[in-house]
This record gives structure tokens, C-alpha cells and sequence, in this order.
């Protein structure tokens, strides 16, 4: 039987009723770690755009895979539930060694808007990106460290999106990563004599359950990578006893595929995904 790199471990994954949240929380619930999922999506209540994924049957697949999963109804916007979740996680397990910041909310208007000219862009998805995005990110990671502090221990993953070489077509968006990158460098300065490492970690097109309902075509769809391709690379981080030594950088999940030595869940290699 394969040794479970992540028994015992406690983590948090934000945003994980769908997307790339959900692929990060059942890699990690694979590899055995009890993992709170939190979100604003729950079964018998309200959902996102009305979808129909929720965070409890994200909880329920992280347990399903071997891990436990606890969910936890949670709206980022809102710093007395953030708060509130940390402190569930506190009474309960004692500690948090991982966290993974995914909750996002870029919103139906701004896909909508995609193309257009920053001038011709609705302001509120500003608020989306940055409200329910890189500030739920930034008051995560806030209530998140005193929880690693007294073991000196732990990983922040800010799950982003990077080309350093062009503008993401969104000026909100291309603004909101790199916030988010910048704050992974950030939070490691301040962390890094506590031993807790903070990365960005950036994947590729992935077939999330929005883009699967797209209706893209095979071409387009090519060259996407499943949402658990991510989840694989915050594992291997969660499990290097050596992640300080990437701590402050942004990772490309191809590139850490390369490293570690893991494939996608169809055995496929998928390099770093790059603007064309």
C-alpha cells in the first residue's frame, strides 16, 4: 500500500466547492489529510451562479479519496466568518499546516466582458477580483499564520496566474495575479524566520466544471489539464521537506510535474501553460 505522504496533516483549502480548489483538496485528502473546505456554495442553500457543486460534496470526495473532509460554509468577503473558520479549525485540530488560498470571484459579468477595453469593463468586477479574491487571500493567510507559528512549520499556497512576458487580457484580472504573486513574496519575507514557505502556484487551462461547460471544441480543449494536476503539485509541495527553498517564488505546475515526478491523472506530461 502507498504511504500516505500527508496523514496527520491539517489543511484548509478556500474556494474548494469547485475548480481548481476542488482539485487542490482531493490530492490532499488522497495523500491523507484531514482538509477543510470552505466556500459559499452549500447543499440546501444558496449556490454560486447557481451551480450545482457544493462544499460539502467536496468534503464528502476528499473522504471518499482517504482523507477527511470537513466543510465549511464560508463567505471570503466577510472577515467575522473567515475568522470564525480559522478558530473552528483551532478548537478542533490545534493547528493548520497547509493552506490553500483559491476562492475567486470573478463573476459571469466578467467573463462577459473579456476582450473588451479596460474603459468598457464593469467596475464591479473589480470588486469581484479584488474584494472576494486578493483580499480573501491576504485575510486568509492573516489568520492562517498564527496557527502554523508555534510548530514552525507550514505552506501558503496562493493558487494564481502568471506570464511574465504579457498582460493577461483582463487588466482586473492581470492586475488581481499579480497581486496575488506579489503576495506570496511578501508573506514569505515575513514568515520565512518561522520556517512556513509561501508560493504562488500557477496551472494551466484547466477543465474546470465552468470551462466544461463552455463548449469548447477538441481543439481548444487540447490542451487543458485537469484540475487535479494542480491538486498534485500542492501535495508534492505539502510533502517536500525542503519547500523552503521555494518559498517567495511563482511556480508553474508543469514545471513542478517535471520535478517531482508526477503526471496528470491521464498520464500525460502538460507543460507550463504560455500565452500565445
Amino acid at each position: 500500500m502507498t504511504k500516505k505522504r500527508l496523514q496527520g496533516k491539517v489543511a484548509m483549502v478556500t474556494g474548494a466547492s469547485r475548480g481548481g480548489g476542488r482539485g487542490i483538496a482531493l490530492v490532499l485528502g488522497e495523500e491523507g489529510a484531514t482538509v477543510y473546505v470552505t466556500g459559499r456554495s452549500t447543499r440546501g442553500g444558496q449556490t454560486t451562479d447557481g451551480r450545482r457543486e457544493t462544499v460539502e460534496e467536496t468534503a464528502e470526495l476528499v473522504t471518499a479519496r482517504g482523507g477527511v473532509g470537513i466543510p465549511v460554509r464560508c463567505d471570503h468577503t466577510r472577515d467575522e466568518e473567515v475568522e470564525a473558520a480559522f478558530e473552528r479549525v483551532r478548537k478542533e485540530q490545534g493547528r493548520l499546516d497547509i493552506l490553500a488560498n483559491c476562492v475567486f470571484g470573478g463573476s459571469e459579468d466578467g467573463l462577459k466582458d473579456w476582450g473588451r477595453p479596460f474603459w468598457e469593463r464593469h467596475p464591479g468586477n473589480w470588486e469581484g477580483m479584488f474584494g472576494a479574491g486578493v483580499r480573501a487571500y491576504l485575510m486568509a493567510a492573516r489568520y492562517a499564520a498564527p496557527l502554523m507559528l508555534p510548530n514552525r512549520r507550514g505552506l501558503i499556497i496562493n493558487l494564481t496566474f502568471w506570464d511574465h512576458d504579457k498582460k493577461l487580457d483582463s487588466i482586473y484580472y492581470d492586475l488581481a495575479m499579480n497581486a496575488n504573486n506579489r503576495m506570496a513574496f511578501d508573506l514569505a519575507a515575513e514568515l520565512k524566520e518561522h520556517a512556513i514557505a509561501a508560493v504562488a502556484l500557477v496551472p494551466g487551462w484547466m477543465r474546470t466544471e465552468r470551462v466544461m461547460d463552455g463548449n469548447f471544441s477538441p481543439e481548444e480543449m487540447a490542451g487543458t489539464e485537469s484540475v487535479e494536476y494542480v491538486g498534485r503539485a500542492a501535495a508534492a509541495l505539502a510533502a517536500d521537506p525542503e519547500v523552503m527553498k521555494k518559498t517567495g517564488q511563482v511556480l508553474y505546475v508543469g514545471d513542478l510535474a517535471k520535478e517531482y515526478g508526477f503526471t496528470d491523472i491521464d498520464g500525460r506530461w502538460v507543460p507550463p501553460y504560455v500565452l500565445k
